[in-house]
C-alpha cells in the first residue's frame, strides 16, 4: 500500500518529514511542485501580449487555481481588456479570488497571530524593504520583528536575498504577487471593495499605486529571473550564476545607487565576475541618461576591483527605448536592450 500526502502550508508539509516525525526517513518521494514561473504562466492564461501578461503575473502570480477555479476560467482578453478584468474578476467580493490573500495567512499553522504578519507584510509592500525600514513602518523596534521576519520566510511568504555588492546588506520581498497586490492595493481600501459597484472607482484611485508599489518591483523581479533562467550567455558575455540588485555608494556626488540587476558569473577564464549590470523602468522611456547613468555604476565599480571594461550595461523597459539608446546598442554589443517581448520570447 501506498500513501500519498498533498498540501500547500510549507511548513506543516516539510515537518512530516522532518526531525523525530514518525515518517522521517520513510518516505520514498519528495516532490515541491513550484508556482509556474513568467513565461509557463503566460501560457497557461493564454495571454499573448507580453504587458497584458507582465500587469496580470503581477497580480495573481503563476499560482494554476488562480485561472479556473478562482475566476472561473475568466482571462483578460487583451491591453484593451485588462483594467475590466481586474475589477470584475479579482475585485469582485463574488469571486473567491476577493480574500484569497487573507486565507494564505490564515491557513499557515505556524502563523498565531495573523494580525503582526499582516503589518509586516503591508510594511514590505509599501516599500520597505530592510528590517530597519519595517520596523521604522511598524513603530517597533528591530529585533521585534526576527521572530515574524524568520516565519513569513519560512512559510515561502516572503524572500530574504543579499545585496549584490555590499555583504552587510539584505532585502525582503513578498513571494507570492497576490499579497503584495491585496495590502498595496486591496487592504487600504476593503470597506469600499465589499460594497457592491465601488470596485470600477477603487481601481481608478489604485492606479498610481498599482504601477509604482506592485509592478515597478514586480517587472523588476521577473527581470531578473530572466536573466538568470532565460538570458543566454552571449547576453551576458558569460554563464550567469547568480542574479541580484544592489546598492553602489558614490562618496564623489555623496550619493548612492541602486542596480536593479547585477549578473555575476563564470567569464572565459573560468574566474566568476560580474557579467552585467541592470536598469529596469516599467513606464519610462529608457535614453541616453540612463546609459549614461549605468556607465557611471561601472565606473564606481570598477575602481572598486568588482566590474570591468567587458561589464555588460542592460537596459530594461515595458515603454521602450529612444532611437538614440537603440543606434548605440546596435554598433556596441555590450548594451543590450530588453522589452517584454525579449523577456517572453527571447533570449
Amino acid at each position: 500500500m501506498r500513501l500519498l500526502l498533498c498540501g500547500s502550508a510549507l511548513s506543516f508539509m516539510g515537518g512530516l518529514l522532518a526531525g523525530n516525525a514518525p515518517l522521517r526517513g520513510r518516505a520514498g518521494l519528495e516532490l515541491v511542485v513550484p508556482t509556474l514561473d513568467f513565461r509557463l504562466a503566460a501560457e497557461f492564461w493564454e495571454i499573448a501580449d507580453p504587458r497584458t501578461a507582465l500587469l496580470t503575473h503581477a497580480i495573481v502570480g503563476g499560482t494554476p487555481a488562480y485561472r479556473r477555479e478562482f475566476t472561473q476560467g475568466d482571462t483578460p482578453a487583451g491591453p484593451d481588456d485588462f483594467n475590466a478584468w481586474v475589477v470584475r474578476a479579482v475585485l469582485n467580493p463574488a469571486r473567491p479570488l476577493f480574500r484569497e490573500a487573507r486565507y494564505l495567512l490564515a491557513e499557515e499553522p505556524e502563523l498565531h497571530d495573523t494580525a503582526l504578519y499582516h503589518s509586516v507584510l503591508a510594511a514590505i509592500a509599501a516599500g520597505n524593504t530592510a528590517r530597519g525600514g519595517i520596523a521604522d513602518y511598524l513603530g517597533r523596534k528591530s529585533t521585534d520583528l526576527a521572530h515574524p521576519l524568520s516565519v513569513l520566510q519560512d512559510v515561502g511568504m516572503i524572500t530574504h536575498e543579499a545585496d549584490a555588492f555590499r555583504r552587510n546588506r539584505s532585502a525582503y520581498r513578498i513571494a507570492e504577487p497576490l499579497i503584495a497586490f491585496y495590502h498595496a492595493v486591496m487592504r487600504p481600501a476593503w470597506g469600499d471593495l465589499e460594497r457592491p459597484g465601488r470596485a470600477g472607482a477603487v481601481w481608478r484611485r489604485a492606479q498610481s499605486t498599482f504601477h509604482s508599489k506592485v509592478v515597478g518591483p514586480h517587472f523588476e523581479q521577473v527581470c531578473r529571473e530572466w536573466a538568470r533562467w532565460h538570458a543566454s550567455a552571449e547576453t551576458h558575455g558569460g554563464v550567469a550564476t547568480r542574479v541580484a540588485s544592489g546598492t553602489v555608494n558614490d562618496p564623489a556626488a555623496k550619493t548612492s545607487h541602486e542596480v536593479d540587476v547585477a549578473v555575476h558569473g563564470d567569464t572565459e577564464n573560468g574566474v566568476e565576475g560580474l557579467l552585467a549590470i541592470g536598469e529596469v523602468k516599467w513606464n519610462d522611456v529608457m535614453g541616453q541618461r540612463h546609459l549614461d547613468r549605468l556607465q557611471r555604476i561601472r565606473s564606481l565599480l570598477m575602481a572598486r576591483g568588482t566590474a570591468t571594461d567587458a561589464t555588460r550595461l542592460h537596459c530594461y523597459s515595458a515603454a521602450g527605448f529612444t532611437d538614440d539608446l537603440r543606434l548605440r546598442a546596435e554598433s556596441d554589443p555590450t548594451i543590450q536592450l530588453i522589452e517584454p517581448h525579449r523577456l517572453y520570447h527571447g533570449d
